[in-house]
């Protein structure tokens, strides 16, 4: 393992100028640490930190090193094999996070060392120190952005927004209900449905700290928050018509109501189930409000349609939100890369307050 002395000599991000890249070169020949998982299960029982070498780069490749990645739903569940998506085994987890350029390859002309950069695919294997990758699976991403912003920008942010804008032709004052409102998807699409002059529905649990986490929600450009039960009083009382997109991460009642409060002909869609439990609708929904239910999945087709010219596209107007201060990111909270598992306990806990990055 690479001693503590021996991780501080690694150059800091401010650091990073054309006259040091000769000690970066050097450093790309020694090895680094990465989590390693050999087969899917318990992420407490499988993940080990592991030294790994990256290779030089090839003709059309880069040397990365990666700052902050964090930990999301689809990590853990990819760990535990029950995601759409696998690393090759032994692999590294991580499909999101920032990192920066430390060599590029003879052909690549897009990139430069020094670059902040993030992935255009997924199971890139971001919670490790360095790794060598095709130039083309990552996008530059612009300097004067925190770092938080950055490596928190591939998954939630691109499906709040495709979200809102790839099923129903929204107009200013139409209403949108959700649940898991707290989650870092929910927050965004708070944001960003204000920013559009929509107004939302944001359905959260019962929680010991409910009046900061309603203060919270409503300064990030919440309309209402309620809980499943009283959705639909509270709906009334603030005067909003009935919603036309019903968003879905959680499942089992709390995806039944999100359902209820929709208009006839509204349409839900379902990205989610963080509760375990299966989205059980009724059938009148179907027959007398004519209710669409779709899924979404920022990785399914729709992404592979637009390709990653696309994607790249998505994540620069992104970035000029966070520019203009109309998305803000989520509360973060840094772990080490060597205490991952810390870190793992922490993502576990109930009504966390803090999304969860591993610092390399």
């Amino acid at each position: 393992m690479f001693s503590a002395a021996l991780l501080r000599q690694v150059p800091a991000l401010s650091s990073f100028r054309p006259a040091g890249l000769s000690a970066l070169a050097a450093l790309r020949h020694m090895s680094s640490l990465a989590v390693i998982f050999d087969a899917p299960g318990d992420p407490e029982k499988v993940l080990a930190i592991r030294e790994v070498e990256a290779a030089p780069p090839k003709d059309d490749e880069v040397s990365v090193r990666f700052l902050l990645a964090p930990i999301n739903p689809s990590d853990i569940n990819t760990i535990e094999g029950k995601y759409p998506l696998m690393p090759p085994l032994p692999g590294t987890p991580g499909h999101e996070g920032v990192g920066q350029v430390t060599a590029v390859g003879a052909k690549v002309s897009s990139l430069k060392p020094g670059d902040l950069v993030v992935p255009l695919e997924p199971c890139m294997g971001t919670w490790r120190q360095a790794a060598t990758c095709t130039a083309s699976a990552l996008h530059r991403v612009p300097p004067d952005v925190p770092l938080e912003a950055l490596a928190t920008l591939c998954i939630n942010p691109p499906s709040a927004l495709g979200m809102l804008e790839n099923f129903v032709n929204l107009q200013p004052g139409d209403v949108v209900v959700q649940n898991g409102a707290t989650s870092a998807v929910g927050q965004e699409v708070i944001q960003l449905a204000r920013s559009k002059g929509v107004r939302t529905v944001n359905i959260i649990r019962e929680r010991p700290n409910w009046e900061e986490t309603v203060s919270w929600l409503r300064a990030l450009g919440a309309d209402v928050v309620s809980t499943e039960a009283r959705a639909k009083q509270d709906l009334k009382e603030a005067g909003l018509p009935e919603p036309v997109l019903g968003l879905n991460c959680v499942g089992g009642s709390a995806a039944t109501t999100v359902a209820k409060l929709l208009r006839e002909g509204g349409t839900m869609l379902t990205y989610g189930g963080m509760s375990m439990k299966p989205v059980q609708l009724p059938t009148s929904l179907l027959i007398f409000k004519d209710i669409t239910f779709k899924g979404f999945w920022l990785s399914g087709r729709s992404s592979r349609q637009g390709g990653p010219a696309a994607r790249a596209a998505v994540l620069d107007r992104l970035v000029d939100l966070i520019r203009q201060g109309q998305l803000k990111t989520a509360p973060t909270k840094e772990f080490p890369l060597s205490q991952v598992q810390d870190a793992l306990q922490y993502y576990a806990t109930p009504f966390r307050p803090n999304k969860v990055l591993l610092r390399m």
